[in-house]
């Protein structure tokens, strides 16, 4: 019947597991092989209409959060209208207080949440950077996944490779495998490679304390590094604050907390100028809130990861400041969002547009 809309009611959750070996595996350490872990997630409509959210899963526990959405999340979906995606969100984040706020509940949640909006772009027919009222602009990136598992030189050689394709700033690692006057011989080193034209950001994943952050912090300044991300564990934000307050360089992180809620301290000792948060860590609908946050205290965003999904989000907040570039998904998209000179533009296609190649999702189905 013309002029009656589409029913938007979900009619079915499904998800699957996928393991996959890796193109270009990630070398955080020397010995590291576990293959590429993801969750693909889809939420259809009585209307036929399917929206899709997807998780990469670093540390394994893909079958965990799947068991997740069957049992605590989609009895709260079948029936609502998946347009009411903030409802939802909501919904689904009291539902779960008791077992959740963090780990796994919320992973499945913002796995759903992304599909949610993929869907509502869809049903609206506008990318998702557009519905959210963003602009298509150049988005620049940073390349990432200099590893501190290559060694020195095998950092150089990838962070050049880089500045070759027009990437603005590189990012290498250091802590875990190296004591600290390796970790300053690296930095020397890659400044000595790049020059002073490419920024140079270091991540320690946590590895340091906040005294030797200070220490070997002072020594990076020395060869103009841009930012120290994580150098303690997420937990410690009075070391994060000391940091911080010592040190001349930017002090950033927020990867690896969840939701605002975690990330409340950066927002009350607005000490942190760049936070990273993480998608798989509140979905996009906490991504955007966590961006309006960060802007009312002069913080940009730089997230984590997921550069061809990020992209949607960079382009409709008000302060983005890199997007993260990675190559792991490339060869599983049947349109890929690539950077372009180092930047990036959002794809026009409706929702995230953002779709599996059916063969990769087949080939390397994980066995349930």
């Amino acid at each position: 019947m013309a002029g009656v809309p589409p029913d938007r009611r979900i009619a079915e959750v499904r998800w699957r597991r996928v393991v996959a070996p890796w193109i270009d595996p990630p070398r955080w350490s020397p010995t590291y092989d576990r293959p590429r872990e993801l969750l693909v997630v889809e939420v259809e409509t009585a209307g036929g209409a399917v929206g899709m959210g997807y998780l990469q899963l670093l540390s394994g526990g893909s079958a965990t959060v799947a068991a997740c959405l069957g049992e605590l999340i989609r009895p709260h979906l079948i029936g609502r209208d998946g347009t009411e995606v903030e409802a939802i969100w909501s919904d689904l984040w009291k539902a779960n207080y008791w077992v959740g706020r963090m780990g796994v509940t919320v992973f499945a949640q913002s796995a759903v949440d992304i599909a949610l909006w993929d869907l509502t772009g869809k049903l609206a027919g506008m990318p998702l950077y557009r519905l959210w009222g963003g602009a298509s602009r150049e988005l620049p990136a940073y390349g990432s996944g200099c590893w501190r598992g290559l060694g020195g030189d095998g950092m150089v050689a990838k962070a050049k490779a880089y500045a070759a394709r027009g990437f603005p700033a590189i990012k290498m690692q250091a802590g875990h495998l190296y004591d600290d006057a390796t970790d300053v011989a690296h930095v020397r080193r890659m400044r000595d490679a790049l020059g002073d034209g490419i920024e140079i950001l270091v991540d320690v994943n946590m590895g340091w304390t906040a005294d030797q952050a200070i220490a070997v912090g002072r020594r990076f300044q020395e060869h103009g590094v841009y930012w120290i991300e994580e150098p303690v564990p997420c937990e410690d934000f009075a070391g994060y604050f000391r940091i911080a307050d010592a040190l001349d360089l930017r002090v950033v992180g927020g990867e690896t907390h969840f939701t605002r809620y975690d990330l409340r301290p950066f927002f009350e000792h607005p000490k942190i100028p760049i936070l990273q948060p993480d998608v798989m860590r509140g979905g996009l609908t906490e991504l955007r809130r966590i961006a309006v946050l960060a802007d009312t205290w002069g913080m940009r965003i730089a997230p984590h990861l997921f550069p061809e999904l990020m992209v949607q989000l960079m382009a409709a907040i008000p302060n983005p400041h890199w997007i993260e570039y990675v190559d792991w998904l490339e060869d599983a998209w049947v349109e890929p969002v690539v950077p372009v000179g180092g930047s990036y533009r959002p794809p026009d296609r409706p929702g995230h547009g953002l779709a599996f190649k059916p063969d990769f999702l087949t080939e390397f189905a994980a066995a349930d």
